[in-house]
């Protein structure tokens, strides 16, 4: 399927759409003209631009110019981009997940009640790790969308020290009640930063890993927060 895209000169009305859009009707299998834009979309024409001009000046001072569509998108490139600049973040979640799985293993059957504080455990170790790399830096950063962190700069220095306790917190006592707790709120109130930025189209970075890695702000982080703090609420109801 040949589609062929045309600027209109000429019109200034719907009566004028419709002169245009029957008098090239004959020499497309679908076509299809706007007033705002004046444009004139034809699929499969039959005939090249000068014999569609020569067309439209039978019926009025209407002239076509070509005029370049929009490449079409490539999904493979824009999936390899995608993995490309999640990577550290696929690959920590990865490494996370399997250090987990293998504590399991060790126990020789799999307890989801095991599992989650392990993984957590992991996850806010690792996290906390990146962001003290360049404390500064991820304060910084953080500040650019958090809701508390915007208002008070040093929220930003104080965080991964909160995710650093959190992480011990789960390695010592993973079901505990307080535990959970501090993160299903710390997590929700992130998230809440996380989704106006989205929303907004904000283009800042994604403090997640630190000033470490330059990952843009998506609803990868978003899923990244609401998976927190959704585990940590499952095990508080299965604790009540």
């Amino acid at each position: 399927m040949k589609t062929i895209m045309y600027d209109v000169t000429g019109m200034t009305c719907g009566g004028c759409v419709n002169r245009v859009n029957s008098a090239l009707q004959p020499f497309a299998t679908e076509v299809a003209v706007t007033l705002d834009p004046p444009q004139a979309k034809l699929t499969n024409p039959t005939a090249n631009l000068a014999q569609l001009n020569q067309v439209l000046s039978n019926i009025g001072h209407y002239t076509l110019s070509t005029t370049a569509l929009p490449p079409e998108p490539n999904t493979q490139e824009e999936s390899a981009a995608w993995l490309t600049t999640y990577r550290p973040l696929l690959l920590v979640f990865s490494y996370i997940t399997l250090v987990s799985l293998m504590v399991e293993w060790r126990y020789g059957n799999f307890e989801l009640h095991r599992f989650m504080p392990n993984f957590m455990a992991g996850f806010f170790l690792t996290f906390s790790f990146f962001k003290l790399l360049d404390l500064a830096g991820f304060a910084n950063s953080y500040a650019m969308y958090d809701v508390l962190a915007k208002r008070v700069p040093q929220y930003g220095y104080v965080y991964p020290f909160i995710e650093l306790a959190l992480g011990i917190g789960y390695l010592l006592a993973g079901n505990s009640l307080l535990v959970n707790g501090i993160t299903f709120v710390v997590m929700t109130f992130s998230t809440v930063g996380v989704l106006i930025a989205v929303s907004n189209h904000q283009k800042i970075r994604c403090a997640c890993l630190g000033a470490v890695f330059n990952l843009p702000m998506s609803t990868v982080t978003i899923i990244e927060d609401v998976l927190m703090a959704g585990m940590a609420l499952w095990m508080i109801l299965t604790m009540l």
